[in-house]
């Protein structure tokens, strides 16, 4: 009995120390000591066989056994801990993973250019509700009851008791900011505007204007000429060439369509007599896919502010002029960064995103 216990401890020490750190295999080895069938536990059940004077030693014996293995695997259970808790603990003295910055969207950066070129000269932002009524939206800028954009296929009316609706150009602000301040005053006005457009590349039912707007007593049409001009060289290069071209706008008289020579085929290192001519006239095989090979390309609508507008809004047309001008932001940034599809810009796609 004795060599048998022996015997049992050696064998037990040895696997203890094969096993290494596996905690599975250490949980294996105290069940097949220590378990309840153990055999160890086996080993005090013999001992009702034994005589009676060999019991004590016996017992001493295989307590002793006992006392044995259950140390050398608590030592070994407690060092598979502590090395699983090293593989866990962060290093806080390692360098750390560098996060990807983000980047402002085009369309904001584009909103912020515009808005720098005219807070230099004088302008200030104003900003109004997207929610508006027909009041501000259409009759307060001249724009009648007849008139199509006041046809529910060509604007996002909203459901209610009164006729509200998401507003289908930004100038609303511009008359509300005309009921609450007199002038003079020259502002701009960013912002989203909706119109149930079918989407393709170059349009969306939701988009992004920026409205100008300066009021005072003795405004002329070449004042307005010289500040889009500034614009245009600001934003597009200093030899950017303009055009005015005669339009019409219920709120403006007179009115006009404001184009640039176009930023693609490179108009202004043509000629004098041949700028804006395009590249197909230029000598070009290849018509310019911006222009078209016109040389022109249309970028806002302006004008005089039309003297019923004024009225509408508690001003004596006699006594003040202004002018006004408004512009799609995604069309900018399409011909600043040569976007060929207005779709990109809010699809989320990273990788178009991060190359701004």
């Amino acid at each position: 009995m004795k060599d048998q216990i022996r015997q049992i401890e050696q064998e037990a020490l040895k696997e203890i120390a094969s096993a290494g750190l596996s905690m599975d295999a250490l949980e294996a080895l105290r069940v097949k000591y220590l378990g309840r069938k153990g055999t160890v536990t086996e080993l005090f059940k013999t001992m009702a066989l034994l005589p009676p004077d060999e019991k004590p030693g016996i017992g001493v014996l295989i307590n002793a056994l006992k006392s044995t293995v259950t140390s050398a695997l608590d030592g070994r259970i407690a060092g598979a801990a502590r090395s699983g808790e090293e593989a866990d603990r962060v290093d806080v003295t390692l360098p750390g993973i560098a996060g990807k910055p983000g980047r402002i969207h085009p369309v904001t950066q584009t909103i912020n250019q515009i808005c720098s070129v005219f807070i230099s000269l004088g302008f200030k932002i104003v900003e109004g509700p997207e929610i508006e009524t027909e009041r501000y939206n259409f009759e307060a800028l001249n724009i009648p009851l007849e008139h199509p954009s006041r046809d529910a296929f060509d604007t996002f009316y909203l459901k209610s008791s009164e006729k509200y609706l998401l507003r289908s150009h930004t100038s609303p602000v511009q008359a509300r900011f005309m009921e609450k301040n007199k002038p003079p005053f020259s502002i701009i006005v960013p912002g989203k505007v909706y119109r149930p457009d079918a989407t393709d590349a170059s349009h969306s039912f939701m988009f992004h204007q920026i409205e100008g707007l300066a009021v005072s007593d003795s405004i002329r049409f070449s004042d307005l000429k010289g500040v889009l001009e500034i614009f245009a060289k600001q934003l597009f290069g200093k030899e950017t060439k303009m055009r005015f071209r005669p339009s019409f706008f219920p709120f403006t008289e007179p009115s006009a369509e404001v184009d640039i020579s176009c930023i693609l085929c490179s108009n202004q290192r043509l000629p004098p007599a041949k700028q804006g001519a395009g590249q197909a006239e230029a000598g070009s095989q290849k018509r310019c896919s911006l222009c078209g090979g016109k040389g022109w390309i249309e970028i806002l609508g302006a004008g005089m502010v039309n003297p019923k507008v004024f009225k509408n809004v508690g001003y004596d047309p006699e006594k003040v002029t202004g002018f006004a001008f408004g512009m799609g932001v995604e069309r900018i940034a399409i011909l600043k960064y040569g976007i060929p599809d207005i779709r990109l810009f809010f699809e989320n796609d990273v990788r178009f995103l991060k190359q701004f």
